[in-house]
């Protein structure tokens, strides 16, 4: 399979740097799959989302938060807040923090704005979760 090359960023630095066969990423507007000769391409990263990258065969999954992907003929970049293989995702702690946001929901004495932020916290846990579970 044809490769082109990507790079994926985070807040922390660059996470990965190479020639990449598939990218797949949940964006806005739904999964967007990315192979070599893709047209210039812009869209936000949902704010919960998967990303499935394949490498010589081989595909790696990770959970994100937020960002973009942008593509172009010369570089896909995918532009993340947060980004956790799921090879390196501590499922107790994650347990933990669905448990918490869990309970914190159920107290339901949160404003408006806190009571979204939990539930993104909530959202956060379970995509970890999940992905660490299909490692």
């Amino acid at each position: 399979m044809a490769s082109f090359h990507l790079q994926i960023a985070t807040a922390d630095g660059l996470v990965f740097d190479g020639e990449a066969d598939r990218l797949v990423v949940r964006t806005t507007e739904g999964d967007v799959g990315i192979l070599r000769g893709h047209i210039d391409y812009l869209a936000a990263l949902q704010d919960v989302s998967v990303l499935r990258l394949t490498c010589g065969g081989e595909t790696r999954v990770a959970t994100v938060s937020g960002g973009f992907v942008s593509v172009s003929r010369e570089l896909t970049l995918v532009n993340a807040i947060t980004l956790e293989w799921s090879d390196q995702i501590d499922k107790a702690r994650a347990q933990s923090a669905k448990e918490q946001a869990q309970a914190a929901l159920r107290e339901r004495k949160q404003k408006d704005q806190e009571y979204r932020m939990l539930e993104m916290k909530l959202k956060r846990a379970l995509n970890r979760i999940r992905v660490a579970e299909k490692e």
